[in-house]
């Protein structure tokens, strides 16, 4: 699991107050008696100074406990201050561990500024003085719940590097997450310039982020999951932070016709190029809908019963070899160069549900569009579903967020 964190949720636990006296205590050196018969200012000082009491410290965490891994450490010291707190840790593979944290201004108060990691042996080493200066020292150590990996949600970020105006942030997880406002309080996205937009989970292990609007080209954007120990419900907690970026490409949308068989390609405002084109005839028809193109194949082996057409059918398929192939939805959608339908483009839609190009103009399309980049398909009476793709920008905004978690 990941050990950096950028932010930490409370916890409230029994703490114990650990007196100079303690186990483990370095005790401050005895004070010199003064001589009675010969009374003195430095004496009566000294004098003062000894009645002063030991400073206190008190962690939140009892010595030799097993404390949830969501548990933030504070230490607290009274009739003195802290001096220094040194938390670590034995990871079996990459050895001691130091946890970072932070001093309150008055140097009573240390906070830890991670959660734990599961199943580590941990040590705190704490540091102060008390109000007439005398050092004191005092260690606890404790350990933190062991978790199996299906207690472990392991997040991944799927968008990345250049991609288009209608790209959303991705963020899947390996295991289902019942507590979605607890991850979502630690999952954030900045971009420049900023942009409104939200969360929206479309499943219990999969949560998008698009902004109101369509994105600004060169627009920068970054991507922190901070869910690290963080609990989702069930038992279960996030296995590791992680983080990640990506660059807003040019702005290319297809607006794609399937009535009037042809498709506009406006690239940064203006009509780049129009292309004939062919799509689902009756019984296959293309779907209408905003989507995102989702993968680039140069060629692909394109084979019927992946989408439910069996061998036995008059209308089987099975290509081995379909040029500049570019994925729409997850139902087998793409737009790709079809020679073999030349003669129907522009005039017919012959297709099993793809958008046929001629192969010019698939290669034009292939070397001109990216991942994130819309296409607007209309002029079927067949809806795109939700989740079949990328269908974020399928709904309004308001509609969207109706599936953020807070």
């Amino acid at each position: 699991m990941s050990v950096s964190r950028r932010t930490v949720v409370g916890f409230a636990a029994a703490g114990s107050a650990l007196a100079v006296a303690g186990c483990a205590v370095k005790t401050p050196a005895a004070v010199n008696s003064p001589v009675p018969s010969e009374p003195s200012p430095t004496s009566s000082a000294m004098a003062t100074q000894g009645a002063v009491d030991a400073v206190r410290f008190t962690t939140s965490v009892a010595d030799g406990a097993t404390v949830p891994v969501d548990t933030v450490l504070t230490v607290t010291a009274e009739k003195g201050s802290l001096t220094d707190v040194v938390m670590t840790y034995t990871d079996p593979k990459a050895g001691q561990k130091k946890v970072q944290g932070t001093m309150a201004p008055d140097n009573a108060t240390w906070t830890a500024g991670s959660l734990l990691e599961p199943g580590m042996a941990y040590q705190v080493v704490v540091t102060g003085h008390n109000l007439t200066g005398l050092d004191a020292t005092t260690t606890t150590t404790f350990s933190s719940q062991n978790l199996s990996l299906k207690q472990q949600i392991f997040p991944t970020i799927l968008s990345g590097g250049t991609v288009g105006v209608a790209m959303p942030v991705i963020v899947k997880f390996d295991v289902p997450v019942t507590d979605r406002a607890a991850f979502q309080k630690h999952m954030t996205v900045t971009s420049n310039p900023p942009q409104e937009g939200s969360w929206g989970w479309q499943s219990s292990t999969e949560a998008h982020w698009r902004p109101k609007e369509l994105w600004k080209p060169g627009t920068q954007v970054s991507i922190n999951v901070d869910i690290n120990s963080i609990p989702a419900g069930k038992g279960t907690y996030g296995q590791k932070s992680v983080t990640g970026t990506m660059t807003i490409g040019r702005s290319v949308v297809l607006n794609a016709d399937l009535a009037a068989h042809s498709m506009q390609v406006i690239i940064d405002g203006a009509v780049a190029k129009s292309i004939p084109i062919t799509g689902g005839k009756a019984g296959f028809l293309t779907r209408s809908g905003k989507k995102v193109l989702k993968e680039k194949f140069a060629a692909l082996r394109m084979n019927s019963e992946t989408v439910g057409i069996p061998s036995t059918s008059p209308d089987f398929y099975d290509l081995s070899n379909v040029q500049y192939a570019m994925r729409e939805t997850d139902s087998g959608e793409f737009v790709h160069a079809a020679p073999w339908s030349v003669g129907s483009q522009g005039v017919a839609n012959v297709s099993h549900g793809c958008i046929g190009v001629s192969t010019d103009n698939g290669a034009w399309l292939f070397a001109n569009c990216k991942v994130g980049d819309l296409i607007n398909v209309t002029g079927t009476t067949r809806t795109l579903e939700k989740g079949n793709g990328w269908t974020d920008w399928n709904v309004s905004y308001d509609e969207f967020r109706k599936d953020s978690a807070l």
